[in-house]
């Protein structure tokens, strides 16, 4: 594809800078510089080292917090770009007293919206889609980790917003669960091509879900690297041991290597 023939941006990062105060009163620098356009339906991973704002830059975006310097422009058909996004945590987050499906149910809940009948019907086939349909009338602590972290994805995408961002979501996964969900992801973005804005850990994980993949410095994080991965798509599990994908894993590795050692000197 052609730069001519590239979607048009749908968030505009641009020179954007985050610092604050923390408990102590200490002068905090937590993002430098960052400029980064992504495309509508576009499936973008950052990656960088602990304490790099990675999760801090999701936060912006979704305006859970504000950036010091900088500017955010969104190109959506809403009037409030905000409301255009689901997020997925780190941790599902879900209410202990609601089951599976009133979880699920809790944005439009929130938004105060009237009748249930579409919305309940949205949500059971979001959740039969992430494999729970015969856990809808359950509660959070009758399922595993990987299962409560399927709900979490189904309540982002109860509103179907056209972009999602997910903090960290299969990190407190086992690798077996981490996989799968990532095989799951893949396929919930095949079917919508939503724009996703994903922060990982995991170089592999990047690579194997990601059209481009962002390399952050340590603190304060700026982009020192993005990489555009070439693999096609539909993606499977067996692309891992590829050599293309290991020249990526590879690639990346190296960047963050480079930077942790400028960090260290």
């Amino acid at each position: 594809m052609t730069s001519a023939e590239q979607p048009p941006p749908i968030i505009e990062i641009d020179h954007v800078d985050k610092q604050y105060r923390s408990r102590r009163a200490e002068a905090v620098h937590a993002l430098k510089d960052v400029s980064l356009s992504i495309r509508d339906g576009e499936f973008v991973s950052i990656v960088g080292p602990s304490g790099c704002g990675k999760s801090t830059l999701l936060k912006i975006v979704n305006g859970l917090e504000h950036h010091t310097g900088g500017v955010l422009r969104f190109h959506t058909d809403s009037e409030d770009p905000r409301q255009a996004m689901g997020m997925v945590f780190q941790q599902p987050l879900l209410l202990p007293w609601r089951t599976i499906l009133d979880n699920v149910l809790l944005p439009r809940d929130l938004r105060g919206r009237a009748g249930r009948g579409a919305d309940v019907e949205r949500a059971k086939t979001l959740l039969r889609t992430l494999r729970l349909g015969d856990f809808m009338d359950r509660h959070p602590k009758e399922l595993s980790g990987g299962m409560q972290q399927r709900v979490g994805i189904a309540r982002a995408l109860m509103h179907d917003p056209p972009i999602l961002l997910m903090d960290e979501p299969f990190g407190a996964l086992d690798a077996m669960t981490r996989d799968q969900m990532s095989l799951e992801l893949l396929q919930i973005w095949e079917r919508d091509r939503k724009t996703v804005l994903f922060v990982t850990h995991s170089i592999s994980e990047a690579v194997l879900l990601s059209d481009r993949v962002v390399v952050m410095s340590s603190r304060p994080g700026r982009i020192v690297s993005v990489v555009d991965v070439g693999l096609p798509r539909p993606r499977r599990l067996s692309d891992i041991n590829t050599e293309q994908f290991g020249a990526y894993v590879k690639e990346i590795r190296t960047t963050l290597d480079s930077q942790h050692e400028l960090a260290t000197t």
